[in-house]
């Protein structure tokens, strides 16, 4: 379905436009969320975050084309809040708690080397290949220069290369195995 007719008219104010709409998009945020904050708690307030503030100023959208990079940018705000505010309230000693894999993340095989990866590297290789964001909507989501998003994708790319889930998986891939 092509979103930009829907995001027209839950911009002039139609509340089921808006829910049709997050509907479209709530898997890929929630994926995205995911890969940024790790307690499932937290995914979940991001979301509703972000849909509460999408849905109140959806109005001063400029251009219906850049819903998504506009909505993606809304919640990485809010997860990089959830980081922030959680640094905080984590007493001295408390481990963080270990991420778990969703079922979506099952199927892919180097998803455990990504989750090890620095946030910006993280970020930048789930926006660009599980969410088929070009290097020019990455920029503009995270606020960037199209040279850093190419730079960090370049960083990660070298580092998963180092990972022995990649070098095994290359081995199976080219029978060397």
């Amino acid at each position: 379905m092509h979103i930009n007719p829907i995001v027209v008219k839950a911009k002039a104010g139609d509340p089921e436009a808006f829910v049709q709409l997050m509907q479209e998009i709530e898997l890929p945020l929630y994926r995205t969320a995911r890969s940024i904050v790790n307690k499932d708690e937290d995914c979940a307030d991001a979301l509703q975050e972000t849909m509460l503030k999408a849905f109140k100023s959806i109005h001063t959208l400029r251009e219906p084309a850049f819903f998504k990079t506009w909505i993606f940018r809304i919640l990485i705000n809010e997860c990089n809040k959830m980081i922030k505010n959680n640094a905080r309230a984590l007493p001295y000693g408390e481990l963080p708690e270990v991420p778990s894999i969703s079922k979506d993340y099952e199927k892919i095989e180097l998803w455990d080397a990504v989750q090890h990866l620095e946030e910006n590297l993280r970020i930048v290789i789930h926006l660009h290949y599980l969410q088929d964001m070009s290097i020019r909507q990455i920029s503009e989501i995270l606020e960037i220069s199209t040279v850093a998003v190419k730079t960090r994708l370049h960083r990660a790319r070298k580092k998963l290369k180092h990972s022995s889930q990649f070098n095994q998986e290359m081995e199976l891939r080219h029978g060397k195995y």
